[in-house]
């Protein structure tokens, strides 16, 4: 549109319960903390500057950090600094909403040209600096509630129906989606009424010059593992929706009669969710299953020392009972490691069936055991995936990832600038001074 240029000078970035400086892998900090950090590394890259607001969670949290070139993370007080989780964010919003206002006032008019909100309670607050700014409304859900309650683990607790009606809302007031893959359009359009036009299908990515392949051996020998074992891995958080106890259950009847293949487990990650409950639980399954010789368990990783836990390894599994996407499937891949992924949401988007890895449907241990039988027992497949892994995870970049949001940002602006023409228009029709 003549004089109206349709990429921002500078972004809101919405982020509520976690902030993009966490480390993923334990409490609330995940792919979205992932996602959040390296899309706003590749806008800033391009001359964008962004404000990231998130939560405050500690008295020596400075107000605002200046995380990296162009990147201002504003860590807003609302609430208790600990002792709260996801549950109890809604009734901190209006505190967390009142930050972000004062931070906007106290800049000229104009300060932002768009917010991104991620996550619905990011979204609740989006939605009100929308209206008070005047600027376009970006929503990334990351999940939906509903999808979440369809599959939930065994021992998990269902998302609750405050936090569907207020996906709802967000869902209605965005000016654009912004969605992982198009399974996750067709369900955002099926269960909140989202018309197709206003979604945008954005591919998430992983940072290629650190997830590449590399000296296995090295890797194994840092990690003090051998190099004869055959190592699966699991990376995230320790809760039942993300089901690290299948792994344990699938590979242990392969360790127990299998043990010339000298399988070893891997579980890289902390407490997370209802998994705080019992932090224990893992290691006391292991132990009932008598493969507690065969399991290691670690911390979570920055992303080199995580790159060589995927060298390290000869499978990666995911077997979450539902992603959006799967950013640790294309990690691994991209680190040549073939990944074992449920057929859920994003995985099979993420992973390439016989190619890269191999997708399994549902969550049966018995249907897990088959897969792994036969991956642990024929080196030839296994190396015939690692070398499809590294070329499907190519097509997964941060870079790609930010052309699509900018795209998004770009219809975003037309349409309100589009829609602030017409009320001008028809206001001077009606004789009402503009």
């Amino acid at each position: 549109m003549p004089g109206v240029s349709l990429t921002p000078r500078r972004v809101a970035v919405l982020s509520v319960h976690t902030s993009p400086l966490a480390q993923p892998g334990t409490g609330d900090a995940g792919g979205m903390n992932v996602y959040i950090w390296q899309t706003s590394l590749e806008l800033a890259a391009r001359g964008i500057e962004v404000e990231i607001f998130t939560r405050a969670t500690s008295s020596a949290d400075a107000p605002v950090v200046e995380a990296a070139p162009g990147i201002r993370v504003r860590n807003v007080v609302a609430g208790p600094f600990e002792g709260l989780d996801k549950t109890d964010l809604p009734a901190q919003l209006c505190a967390f909403a009142a930050g972000v206002q004062r931070a906007e006032a106290r800049e000229e008019p104009g300060y932002f040209d768009l917010i991104h909100s991620h996550y619905w309670l990011s979204g609740q607050v989006g939605w009100l600096a929308r209206e008070r700014w005047g600027v376009p409304l970006v929503h990334t859900a990351h999940t939906l509630a509903a999808v979440k309650n369809d599959a939930l683990a065994l021992g998990d607790t269902a998302e609750p129906q405050a936090r569907i009606i207020g996906e709802q809302q967000v869902s209605d007031e965005a000016d654009r989606l912004i969605v992982n893959t198009e399974v996750e359009a067709s369900q955002l359009s099926a269960l909140h009424g989202v018309p197709e036009s206003r979604i945008d299908v954005v591919y998430p990515g992983a940072d290629l010059a650190t997830y590449l392949p590399g000296d296995g051996a090295r890797a194994r020998a840092e990690l003090g593992i051998a190099p004869d074992e055959q190592v699966l891995t699991f990376v995230g958080r320790i809760q039942p929706h993300k089901a690290p106890d299948l792994l344990l259950r699938a590979a242990a009847p392969l360790i127990r009669d299998h043990p010339e293949r000298r399988i070893r487990l891997l579980v890289i990650g902390g407490p997370s969710g209802t998994g705080l409950e019992r932090p224990d639980a893992l290691i006391a399954l292991a132990r009932d299953l008598g493969i507690e010789h065969a399991v290691t368990f670690g911390p979570p990783r920055p992303p080199a020392g995580l790159a060589e836990v995927y060298r390290a390894s000869d499978l990666v599994v995911v077997p979450s009972y539902s992603e959006s996407f799967g950013l640790v499937a294309v990690e691994a891949q991209a680190c040549g490691t073939p990944v074992v992924a449920a057929k859920v949401g994003g995985l099979p988007v993420a992973v390439s069936d016989g190619a890269s890895g191999r997708l399994v449907a549902g969550h049966d241990p018995q249907d897990w055991t088959a897969v792994l039988d036969g991956l642990t027992a024929d080196s030839a497949l296994r190396q015939r995936l690692s070398d499809g892994a590294a070329a499907h995870a190519a097509r997964f970049s941060w870079a790609r990832t930010a052309d699509g949001l900018l795209e998004s940002y770009a219809k975003a602006i037309e349409a309100r600038e589009t829609a602030g023409r017409t009320v001008r228009r028809r206001r001077r029709r009606a004789g009402v001074r503009v």
